[in-house]
């Protein structure tokens, strides 16, 4: 089940990053998202769940099948096979909003830990690649696989929902 680099699918409309997930339910979800826009998943290495996870399989149902998922040993790993396309990095301590963005077609979205959001030392670095939700200062942040949800949709929108 596990994918590498070859055979790359370079006819998606976006790629999801997610930087060492967490918990396996929102990977899960985030799954079934990128079936229903086809769109890839790219995870980066260390998960702290396994693939056989039950809370993973309940959430992208019989959908993970379907899903084109690829696993990289570490971010600079990844971002070496796309350096033409456009990189987002999703995070709460962006001043750049989301829907201020013009997407097109294989942009990357690079969304970090639930716990703890993409390191700040990466985000310094690409500082100018950063993008977030608005939201009340009653919350931390949205929910990982409801931020996926929210970012991808809005480019899917932008590219005319084109799978």
């Amino acid at each position: 089940m596990e994918k590498h680099n070859v055979g790359l699918n370079s006819n998606c409309s976006f790629r999801v990053v997610l930087f060492q997930p967490e918990i396996p339910a929102n990977t899960g979800n985030i799954g079934r998202i990128c079936v229903g826009m086809n769109a890839d998943l790219h995870i980066i290495k260390p998960m702290r769940f396994l693939l056989t996870d039950k809370h993973l399989k309940r959430a992208g149902l019989d959908y993970w099948e379907k899903l084109s998922v690829y696993f990289h040993e570490d971010l600079d790993d990844f971002l070496h096979l796309f350096p033409e396309n456009n990189i987002y990095f999703c995070t709460t301590k962006s001043l750049k909003i989301y829907t201020d963005q013009e997407y097109r077609r294989g942009d990357v979205f690079i969304f970090g830990p639930e716990t703890s959001g993409i390191p700040e030392d990466i985000l310094k670095k690409n500082w100018n690649k950063t993008i977030s939700i608005p939201m009340t200062h009653k919350i931390r942040s949205v929910n990982l696989s409801n931020s996926v949800a929210i970012i991808l949709y809005e480019a899917w929108r932008q590219i005319g929902f084109d799978v």
